[in-house]
C-alpha cells in the first residue's frame, strides 16, 4: 500500500535505492544505467524507478531539497517499503581550496545547523555518520574507476544563500563542503538500523566563487552516479 507521497506497493522498490534530489536526475539514471525499468512513483512529480544494474535489482528516486523533504521520503522508504541501503547522490559547495570542481565528496560524517535531531530528545548533540561498509565500498569504486574523491565531514544546512558567510566557521573545523540533506538521511537510517551513505559532486566552490559548466556537470555527475551504482550492486 502506498503513502501520501509514494504510490508504490510493497515489493516495487529494491532494498537498495539511489537518492538524487532532482526527480529528473532519477529519470536520467533509470534511462541511462538501468535495464527492465518500471516506474513506481510519480506523486508530486517525485519520480521513482526500479530496474537492474549488472544483474542486481536497484531503485532510484528523487527526494527534493532539504532535510524535511528527504526526511519524509527516506522514512517512508525504510519503514513502509523495506529499503535497507540508501545512497544519497547530489551536489555540494566546496569549502576548501583543495576540494576541486568535479571532485566526489564522500560524507563520512555530517554536521548541521538544522533542528532535525530534536525529535529524538537526546541529551546532547548527535553526530550523524555514514555506514562504514558503504563508505569503504564507495572509496574502492572511486579508486578503481580513477575518479578524484575526498572523504570527510560535510555541513547539512537549511541555508542556501549564506549572506553572513557563516560557512567559514565550519571550514575552520575541517568541514569539506556544504549541502542540504545528508544529516536527515543519516539520522533516519541510524534510528531504523539500516545503511546510509551520502556522496556528492562538487558543483561550485564557496572559496573561489566558481561553478561547473553544464558540460562539466554532465560528466562529473556521471562519475558520482557510477560510483553509487557500483556500491549498490555489492550490498
Amino acid at each position: 500500500m502506498g503513502t501520501a507521497h509514494n504510490s508504490a506497493k510493497m515489493g516495487d522498490i529494491a532494498e537498495t535505492v539511489l537518492l538524487p534530489g532532482d526527480p529528473l536526475r532519477a529519470k536520467f539514471i533509470a534511462e541511462t544505467y538501468l535495464e527492465d525499468v518500471v516506474q513506481f512513483n510519480s506523486v508530486r512529480n517525485m519520480f521513482g524507478y526500479t530496474g537492474t544494474y549488472k544483474g542486481k535489482r536497484v531503485s532510484v528516486m528523487g527526494t527534493g531539497m532539504g532535510c524535511p523533504s528527504i526526511g519524509i521520503y527516506t522514512y517512508e522508504l525504510i519503514h513502509m517499503f523495506g529499503v535497507k541501503n540508501l545512497i544519497r547522490i547530489g551536489s555540494c559547495g566546496a569549502m576548501h581550496e583543495n576540494v576541486k570542481l568535479g571532485d566526489i565528496v564522500m560524507a563520512a560524517g555530517s554536521c548541521t545547523d538544522t533542528n532535525y535531531a530534536h525529535q529524538y530528545k537526546l541529551p546532547g548533540t548527535y553526530t550523524a555518520i555514514a555506514t562504514f561498509d558503504l563508505l569503504r565500498k564507495a572509496v574502492d569504486a572511486a579508486e578503481k574507476l580513477q575518479f578524484p574523491y575526498v572523504v570527510g565531514n560535510v555541513l547539512t544546512s537549511d541555508v542556501f544563500y549564506d549572506e553572513e558567510a557563516d560557512w567559514k566557521r565550519w571550514k575552520e573545523m575541517g568541514v569539506l563542503a556544504a549541502e542540504m540533506e545528508s544529516y536527515a538521511l543519516y539520522c533516519n537510517a541510524a534510528k531504523a538500523g539500516v545503511n546510509a551513505l551520502a556522496i556528492f559532486t562538487v558543483s561550485d566552490s564557496l572559496v573561489i566563487e566558481e561553478e561547473m559548466t553544464a558540460e562539466e556537470r554532465q560528466t562529473g555527475f556521471r562519475n558520482m552516479m557510477e560510483v553509487a551504482l557500483e556500491v549498490a550492486i555489492q550490498v
